[in-house]
């Protein structure tokens, strides 16, 4: 049993602290609990039909040089996540489908790349300073799921996305959030 205190939890059994999954894996080492995210990316730089077109419909998430983000990506986001997949800096921005986690955090080879608009002199094998993980295709919505229509939405108020200011490229997703966002996709495909 587990007390949630926020995003921390206290496992009644050897009463220790868990941030990440909010069960103790001490206790229950066979249990990982999905976690659900959204991605930001602008599509002129990769979009979700790049994503599409990828070989085997798999990438590398690189380039995520906010701290935050980085953090998230190396420490919390694990292979079986979800990922709703957003485009930003576009009208109308939104989200336009869903991807899963294939392999979690590892060093960001761009970071390492000279010629990479991510290239970071301080990051290096033994010590990366940034992340990336795998994403694979799962669905393209039939239309694009606008950010004012999220912001409308019932249940979706305190999502991340939601919020005035929120830039973060890598977000938690609560699991009434994702699934709020597919009964939007699939009620807007029959519309």
């Amino acid at each position: 049993m587990l007390i949630h205190l926020q995003s921390t939890s206290i496992c009644l059994i050897c009463f220790s602290l868990e941030r990440k999954l909010g069960v103790c894996t001490s206790c229950r080492p066979d249990f990982v609990a999905k976690r659900y995210w959204l991605f930001k990316s602008e599509p002129e730089s990769f979009s979700i039909d790049d994503l599409i077109n990828s070989p085997n419909q798999t990438i590398s998430w690189e380039g995520v040089r906010n701290y935050r983000a980085r953090n998230i990506l190396r420490d919390e986001v694990q292979p079986g996540d979800e990922v709703l997949f957003h485009h930003s800096s576009t009208e109308p921005p939104g989200i336009v489908g869903t991807c899963i986690i294939d392999q979690a955090g590892y060093p960001d080879e761009s970071a390492l790349n000279l010629k990479s608009g991510y290239y970071d002199p301080k990051h290096n094998k033994n010590n990366p300073r940034w992340f990336a993980v795998d994403v694979k295709m799962v669905t393209k919505f039939k239309t694009i799921i606008p950010l004012t229509l999220l912001k409308k939405t019932p249940g979706l108020e305190k999502m991340m996305v939601c919020q005035r200011g929120a830039r973060l490229s890598i977000q938690p997703v609560t699991p009434d959030e994702w699934r709020i966002v597919n009964e939007l996709a699939e009620r807007l495909k029959t519309a």
